[in-house]
């Protein structure tokens, strides 16, 4: 029985080892000593005795038995050699009695090689038994910028609070995001493991089963992105045939992450069909309203972001009168989006429009159970499938602001005002910044935090003899402080200069007019992409208002430059552009492209000032911060 075992495991080496030489990969095992042999800095972490996973166990330790195995670890010896015997008489002990004694090996990112036990991994993979039994040293390397080193320092950290060894990610933030998922982020003990290993058990089942392992995505990357729609208190309930129904129902959400490109980019409104009437697009054969409904975190009369979003409801309101109904909900706190959306959608609701990034997570699961209803969130680089994304290019008018504070700063300090460090804020600091270099190389801008602990810009500004601000784009009504836009500062008063403008109530109506006519539809395409519109002044949604302050041949060069901006003539971001360590970011002699503008993440030479840490933030805004953080590793 064990001989013609042999040869089928044989069969099955040569198989293998046909067909690496076919696609020109190494036929034989990997060699860790091969492996490290130009790695500086690898130091040896004793593990003990544990079960690992056999299908990551791909290699040996040293050069001496790798070209007795294929690449698959199955024999490759003729069937007369006595590496053939003492093979069979493993197999014998196998089907016998189960092979107990423990193999030596090592664990290098992620993946075992093995010290002594060769053919008794080459056995148990014949067998397709999941695990072995190992005595594991960890070789650990230096820690460096390499992205598959930092998701494997982050993976590390993972194994000592889980002692899980059989879940592995490939993306940087997943391993701690799913931590956070859980809930636990201290060391587990025995009866979370195992209720977190049958959630994963049951996930990985139903996972594989629908064609997991064809994506390019690992199964601890995939298991994040499920739990960040149901929540992981949800799958704990879940039956198998739960996990089957529901990884069915959310799939698009794995293929988007397995893509690189992982934002579709829209950059401006698609024409829509002019054979009908838009107000036909409100007007159904049953002559029903269409609903629309906005979901604020706060009331517009205290934030000043809430407040420009409901000019934009308003906005819309009164364009299309009796067209529409619009349903508006104040003060939505994160854990109560998805009773909210609920309630929008049982009121007949087929728009939504989520003003807070805050509230993406807790919609996708909706969003998965009603796709007659399109749910919009308000938020940059959040690949979704399921929930198309929407913002506005700000970052075009800081520029021409910046251009104007450059020119009127007579010391060469501004001071530039930002409240959360989210997407989209890079850009827009960086945006002033290139801006005020433009016609004041000399100038510096001073970043400082609304949202920190001890803020006080009258202090700030004083002490620092600035007498330009670029604030807060909008007033917020409740409060008295006129402290917005681009003003210049003299003697505590603030005189204002140029106002941006936030245009929601334009980009409200050409979007719901995209939906309408099938236009937004035609951007989703079969390929499963995430969708984030991200539209600017050509659009306009965004826009500038001058004061009379500002002498008339700024502002004709301001309108020169307005105007190339719309035609697309002008990037802000444009050639040689240097970070605050003097590092070149960016040389060609182009535009940079619109992805790496959203995901900007370092400051321009001439900024002065850094992203705060965590504590530095107060305690109101520190809940927001470190759900964004969560939610952009998610």
């Amino acid at each position: 029985m064990s001989d013609a075992q042999y040869l089928e495991a044989l069969r099955l080496g040569k198989k293998e080892q046909k067909n690496c030489m076919a696609q020109g990969r190494n036929p034989f095992l990997p060699v860790l000593d091969e492996i490290l042999m130009d790695q500086e800095g690898v130091s040896d972490m004793p593990l003990g005795v544990q079960s690992i996973p056999l299908d990551h166990v791909v290699g040996t330790s040293t050069r001496g038995r790798t070209r007795a195995f294929a690449a698959n670890f199955m024999p490759i010896l003729g069937e007369a050699s006595e590496f053939a015997y003492k093979w069979s008489v493993l197999a014998d002990a196998q089907v016998n009695e189960g092979i107990r004694d423990p193999i030596i090996c090592y664990e290098y990112m992620n993946h075992y090689y093995v010290v002594e036990g060769n053919k008794r991994v080459s056995v148990l993979k014949y067998f397709q038994a999941d695990s072995i039994m190992a005595k594991v040293t960890r070789k650990v390397p230096k820690l460096t910028d390499d992205v598959d080193v930092q998701v494997y320092y982050e993976y590390m950290r993972f194994y000592e609070v889980t002692d899980k060894n059989d879940l592995y990610f490939s993306i940087p933030g997943k391993a701690d995001r799913l931590l956070n998922l859980v809930g636990q982020t201290t060391k587990w003990d025995k009866e979370l493991r195992q209720e977190f290993s049958s959630v994963a058990n049951r996930f990985t089942k139903a996972y594989i089963d629908r064609g997991g392992r064809k994506l390019p995505i690992t199964i601890g990357d995939a298991l994040v992105a499920f739990l960040s729609v149901y929540g992981y208190d949800k799958a704990r309930q879940m039956s198998l045939e739960d996990f089957i129904r529901n990884v069915a129902n959310c799939w698009d959400e794995f293929v988007v992450l397995a893509k690189d490109d992982k934002v579709d980019l829209i950059l401006n409104p698609q024409e829509t069909p002019a054979k009908r009437s838009f107000l036909n697009y409100f007007l159904p054969s049953n002559s029903k309203k269409f609903i629309v409904a906005f979901l604020y975190p706060k009331t517009p009369e205290e934030s000043d972001w809430t407040y420009a979003h409901d000019l934009g409801r308003s906005y819309i309101e009164e364009l299309f009168g009796d067209q529409i109904r619009v349903i508006c909900i104040h003060n939505v706190g994160k854990d109560e989006v998805e009773d909210v959306l609920h309630q929008v959608i049982a009121e007949g609701a087929k728009i939504i429009f989520e003003i807070s990034p805050q509230m993406l997570q807790n919609s996708l699961k909706v969003a998965i159970e009603h796709p007659e209803v399109t749910i919009l969130n308000c938020s940059l680089d959040k690949p979704h499938k399921y929930i198309c994304t929407y913002y506005s290019r700000m970052y075009e008018a800081k520029f021409l602001s910046g251009m104007i504070a450059g020119a009127l700063a007579d010391n060469d300090k501004i001071a530039y005002v930002a409240d959360y460090p989210v997407y989209g804020m890079m850009a827009n600091i960086n945006a002033f910044a290139l801006g005020v270099s433009c016609v004041n190389p000399r100038a510096k801008v001073y970043l400082e935090w609304s949202t920190t602990k001890g803020f006080d810009l009258d202090q700030f500004l004083t002490e620092n003899d600035i007498r330009y601000v670029s604030n807060q784009d909008f007033i917020t009504p409740l409060q008295e402080n006129r402290h917005f836009g681009l003003y210049a500062y003299e003697n505590g008063q603030a005189k204002s200069l140029v106002l941006p403008l936030w245009n929601w109530g334009v980009f409200y109506e050409k979007i719901i007019q995209s939906i309408l006519s099938g236009v937004y539809q035609n951007t989703e395409d079969a390929e499963s992409k995430a969708v984030n519109y991200w539209w600017g002044m050509s659009a306009g949604v965004i826009d500038l208002v001058y004061s009379k302050q500002i002498p008339d041949g700024i502002k004709r060069l301001m309108e020169y430059m307005r105007y190339s901006i719309i035609n697309g003539d002008v990037n802000p971001f444009y050639g040689e552009i240097y970070d605050q360590e003097g590092n070149l970011r960016h040389s060609e002699d182009k535009g940079m492209s619109a992805e790496d503008i959203m995901r900007l993440d370092y400051f321009v030479r001439n900024v002065i000032g850094r992203i705060p840490d965590l504590d530095e933030f107060t305690d109101e805004a520190r809940p927001f911060v470190i759900s964004m953080g969560e939610e952009d590793r998610g």
